[in-house]
């Protein structure tokens, strides 16, 4: 089998990731790789790492240049995705890993990120709670995915055990993240610059206006979740690649620290990808790095009465091109870990 993928965006951080990680997959082939800016250089001037691809040139994105795939992935900035999106046929399987087909809610959208909503395509987190099993269920046989947010995953994968074996109260969560830099992606900014960054850490989107609040709310709202507060505060701190996500919720009355744990154990037994580390072990990003992984742990605050879950995943990896292969595969009916490293890179 032969799997044709074009890629747009692949000047960029994301991009980037992609065209590493699907290469590892044994039926990929990559068609166009597209950009804006960086259109007519090689790849490699932008993505000297990528050695067997550094000497194919960037074409323009356009529907022309990516129609003809049988997958495109846009790794393009947020509000960028919808208009080449529509324009695309609909046999061909587009994966798109910004955030403008995530949202169900034309609301959300328009307070979150402003401008016109570009739609609600299949939900992209195969081990996502849902009533009637796991979000994996929905995606065999789609043409349109939409890749979930890096801290999203984080969170989510963090603490939707809890919620859907209704053992924590989802009513008052507080999730605290430590970021890497490339997060941001690669945009020009003086926050971003290595002087700025280096030696420091520093929050942003503080006061329940990052972005990837509503589509927390919506993923544990489909988790099971009636009602769903979450204060919410990302920091950058000085790292190319992570997230470390701290979530705390109330224990819900009557439950045991032993039924927390259990909660846990049964959500995550069979997944090939996300992992309960052995209790006192406790997730580090670095254990992460270049992997397809999200490593947890969960511990009950009994003088808090609270329960606080740990989760660590690569951003650039599970948070983003990893989860887009995995659900790639699904979508075309290929064994879920198909190409995907859960093997991370240490020290």
């Amino acid at each position: 089998m032969s799997i044709s993928v074009a890629v747009s965006g692949a000047s960029g951080y994301v991009g980037g990731e992609v065209l590493r990680v699907f290469s590892e997959h044994p039926d990929v082939e990559f068609g166009a790789l597209a950009a804006h800016s960086s259109a007519g250089d090689a790849l490699g001037v932008h993505q000297p790492h990528l050695r067997t691809l550094a000497d194919r040139t960037i074409v323009e994105t356009s529907a022309e240049t990516l129609a003809g795939h049988d997958v495109v992935v846009l790794a393009l900035p947020h509000g960028a995705s919808g208009e080449i999106a529509a324009q695309l046929p609909p046999e061909t399987l587009v994966i798109d890993c910004g955030a403008d087909h995530r949202l169900a809610s034309s609301a959300d959208w328009a307070e979150y990120y402003g401008g016109e909503h570009s739609g609600t395509w299949p939900y992209g987190m195969p081990e996502l709670i849902t009533a009637d099993g796991h979000q994996r269920d929905r995606l065999a046989g789609v043409k349109r995915i939409a890749v979930p947010g890096c801290n999203v995953t984080a969170v989510t994968l963090g603490l939707q055990p809890g919620v859907a074996a209704g053992v924590v109260d989802p009513t008052d969560v507080v999730a605290v993240l430590a970021n890497g830099y490339s997060g941001a992606g690669k945009k020009l900014a003086t926050n971003l610059l290595a002087s700025e960054g280096l030696g420091a850490a520093s929050a942003y989107g503080v006061g329940g206006v990052h972005r990837h609040i509503p589509e927390i709310v919506q993923n544990l709202g489909v988790a099971g979740a009636d009602d769903v507060r979450i204060s919410f505060t990302p920091t950058l701190v000085p790292m190319a690649r992570g997230i470390l996500a701290t979530i705390t919720a109330p224990i819900a009355p009557g439950v045991t620290a032993g039924e927390v744990r259990e909660a846990w154990e049964s959500a995550y037994a069979d997944e090939p990808f996300v992992h309960l580390l052995p209790e006192g072990q406790w997730p580090t990003t670095a254990a992460t790095l270049g992997a397809n992984t999200c490593l947890v742990q969960v511990a009950v605050d009994r003088k808090a009465g609270r329960v606080v879950v740990v989760s660590a995943i690569d951003n650039l990896v599970k948070g983003t091109a990893g989860q887009a292969l995995q659900s790639m595969n699904l979508a075309l009916g290929l064994p879920e870990t198909t190409g995907l490293q859960v093997l991370g890179v240490a020290p």
